[in-house]
């Protein structure tokens, strides 16, 4: 057979194209399988924090802030360690944005804190002299659509399995008890945020944009 092979150019370069590929698919298939699964300490998005990515993507932030932090050390030294494809496993859509008019955001979480992104929405030049990006004031006006976030973790759980409710991870439960969860979630950002405004809003029971905003860059570590 193989006599014959060598007699047979084409056949043989067909053989040795079919032996390479399925030893390609052998060995690179189950590490790429694995290296896509979630990073341990992973977990879904909560229903404040989607709702906080929701304005993040009304608001266009990802056309000038990217969420890929490369395998780079001009990259690592910025922004931290290079991204994983792992911790994308709960992204539904992808983030990565495509130019930095902006800091790259991937772990923004690590070294920015509530106040610091609240008086940097409002008037980004006042905490980065010389900053381009524009005031976010009408996120301390609007209020936050949780409604529509908690439609979408309701979504990712039922069609796309994302472990809600499951040990480690954040409970969904019912409408009524997720309410309760953001709320709770919310009132430890608020009781960071210096404005009495937010404040106020938050005691008549109003979450606004800035609100679950930072509840999501928060997240991002």
């Amino acid at each position: 057979m193989f006599h014959w092979l060598e007699r047979n150019p084409f056949f043989f370069a067909v053989g040795v194209f079919l032996v390479v590929a399925y030893a390609g698919v052998v060995t690179i298939l189950p590490d790429f399988m694995e290296s896509a699964r979630p990073v341990t300490g992973t977990k879904p998005y909560t229903v404040l924090e989607l709702a906080g990515r929701q304005i993040y993507i009304k608001d266009s932030c990802n056309a000038c802030h990217s969420q890929l932090v490369r395998p780079f050390k001009s990259e690592t030294d910025r922004y931290g360690k290079y991204s994983l494809s792992g911790e994308y496993a709960y992204d539904r859509p992808f983030l990565w944005g495509s130019r930095r008019a902006g800091p790259d955001l991937m772990r923004v979480g690590n070294y920015r804190t509530t106040d610091w992104h609240e008086y940097h929405m409002l008037d980004p030049k006042s905490v980065v002299p010389g900053s381009i990006m524009p005031a976010y004031k009408h996120m301390f006006q609007n209020v936050a659509d949780i409604d529509t976030a908690y439609a979408e973790a309701y979504t990712v759980k039922t069609v796309f399995s994302v472990p809600y409710d499951q040990p480690d991870m954040p409970t969904l439960g019912t409408y009524d008890e997720a309410k309760k969860q953001v709320m709770a979630e919310a009132s430890a950002i608020v009781a960071d945020m210096k404005s009495p405004e937010i404040k106020e809003a938050f005691q008549r029971g109003e979450i606004k944009e800035i609100v679950a905003l930072i509840a999501y860059l928060n997240r991002l570590k």
